[in-house]
């Protein structure tokens, strides 16, 4: 095997890292910084609290983006001088370490370089994901549970907060439905690449004669809106249902009617919320997966019709995009992306980062290809 060649990778690393730096405006960000901390100073800053969090959550992600960043660079001007050691003292142990290092840092800054292509009007908002079971019965209902669990353990890994706004348990096994939101900066533009219908192929554990079935799961991703987002919503546009939550829960659950279920009776969009414990949280946690709900659709109905004017008969994203097969052979495999791993049982417990940056890889591809 050849010797690294650590001067010329050092150097690769550190062009990358400027031209990640050109695309992020790092000294505008900087500027943003001081400006929101002043913002943060300000002795009335929580008299007005919805503007209060939109300026405390773009500092955080703003400073979480400069400390990456910077953080990364120390990491590369450090590996550089562990390599300058290494060789002059001839310590095959340091030039292990940095052969170690170099792969990791490797990594890290191309997950860096693919946050810098999610640059849509929403995508550096928080998402809102619904997971529904499709065709295939019981085992569809299980692979919503299974994809669910896939989400919220990515989330866990990359220390990302999860809120569960609803769940809808099915009869045997698993669930018909699910809404949570992933709270972190970019969560929607890193799993909007998620929308889409999955598919699992395996050994049935719900069919005594052991057979193969295959079964479906959709994927809904929008993002959280803010209060500065125009979407209204007339009241009388909207009807309210409450009921008793179900499954597994508390001392509120299955004994008042705290669930909510608003139906937008224009477009027929259903939401529900049981996971509070008040009709009026659950009312208004409903609401705010309404409006992005609405949203998404306003922006869908505006791109079905900038395609039609242009003649695009491509099939729209969010169309049958994974496989998940577990029998006869071990795979996952992205259709769109043609990204595949040969370990379905550690893309279920979250390891999904490969996929997110190779479709967001794919999705820019796509981009510029219309444009042009």
């Amino acid at each position: 095997m050849a010797a690294t060649d650590f001067d010329s990778e050092i150097k690769q690393l550190q062009a990358t890292m400027k031209t990640i730096g050109a695309v992020l405006g790092l000294d505008e960000l900087r500027r943003e910084i001081d400006d929101l901390g002043e913002q943060v100073a300000a002795p009335d800053l929580w008299d007005d609290q919805a503007n209060a969090q939109r300026v405390t959550g773009r500092l955080s992600a703003l400073q979480g983006t400069v400390e990456r960043f910077e953080s990364l660079e120390s990491r590369i001007d450090d590996l550089e001088v562990l390599v300058q050691l290494g060789r002059e003292e001839g310590d095959a142990d340091s030039m292990a370490e940095a052969e170690t290092e170099l792969a990791r840092l490797h990594k890290s800054v191309e997950q860096l370089e693919v946050r810098t292509l999610l640059s849509g009007e929403y995508d550096v908002r928080e998402a809102l994901v619904t997971i529904r079971a499709g065709a295939g019965g019981v085992d569809a209902a299980d692979f919503a549970e299974m994809l669910m669990r896939m989400y919220t353990r990515w989330a866990e890994r990359n220390k990302y907060g999860v809120e569960v706004f609803d769940t809808s348990y099915a009869e045997e096994a698993g669930l018909k439905s699910a809404t949570f939101a992933i709270h972190a900066p970019y969560a929607y533009g890193t799993l909007s690449v998620e929308a889409g219908t999955h598919r699992l192929v395996r050994i049935s554990p719900f069919d005594n004669q052991g057979r193969r079935q295959t079964s479906f799961a959709a994927v809904e991703v929008v993002p959280v809106l803010e209060q500065t987002d125009e979407i209204d919503v007339p009241d009388e546009e909207i009807r309210v249902d409450v009921y008793r939550s179900s499954g597994p829960g508390g001392q509120s659950v299955n004994t008042t009617d705290s669930a909510v279920r608003l139906t937008h009776i224009p477009t027929g969009t259903v939401v529900s919320c049981q996971n509070e414990k008040s009709q009026l949280q659950n009312k208004a946690s409903a609401m705010v997966i309404l409006k992005a709900k609405l949203l998404a659709l306003k922006k869908a109905e505006e791109r079905a019709h900038l395609d039609s004017l242009r003649g695009d008969v491509q099939a729209s994203w969010g169309d049958q995009m994974r496989s998940y097969v577990l029998n006869p052979y071990q795979m996952v495999k992205d259709l769109r992306t043609e990204f595949e791993v040969g370990n379905p049982q550690a893309v279920f417990d979250g390891d999904i980062d490969g996929f997110l940056e190779a479709g967001i890889r794919w999705r820019r591809g796509a981009e510029a290809a219309d444009q042009n």
